[in-house]
């Protein structure tokens, strides 16, 4: 499966006190990388919900921090389709600094209806995209 990178600057306000990325904003930092993949692939998340009436939701998240990222750094962000299923994808994502590893996730995003929430097969469009990947 192909890989998307995404570059991330450590700003002052993602830092705590130590001068470390806070341990939240590691998931805002993937957040981002996901919402810039989706757009990579042609796919913004406001027309998947208004077209197919179809939003991505996290389901999982199990992170690993290895290494801290400090202010002004600047990261890597990956992304990458490890299993397409009807109505989920996992993703793992990872958090580098040149060669080094900061922190790693595997992501379970679930697809579900707009409006009621509830669990719903990839529109076969969408998942045609992704199941090129």
């Amino acid at each position: 499966m192909n890989e998307f990178r995404w570059p991330v600057r450590v700003y002052y306000e993602d830092t705590d006190i130590a001068g470390i990325v806070y341990h939240a904003n590691y998931l805002k930092f993937m957040e981002r990388a996901r919402t810039e993949w989706l757009r990579h692939l042609g796919l913004e998340q406001t027309q998947i919900r208004q077209q197919y009436q179809s939003i991505f939701v996290i389901r999982q998240v199990n992170i690993d921090y290895l290494k801290p990222a400090r202010f002004n750094d600047e990261l890597q962000i990956t992304v990458r389709l490890t299993r397409l299923g009807r109505a989920s994808m996992m993703l793992q994502q990872n958090i580098g600094r040149g060669p080094e590893v900061l922190c790693t996730a595997t992501v379970k995003i679930a697809c579900v209806h707009g409006v009621s929430l509830r669990p719903q097969p990839f529109h076969e469009e969408l998942f045609e995209i992704l199941s090129q990947l």
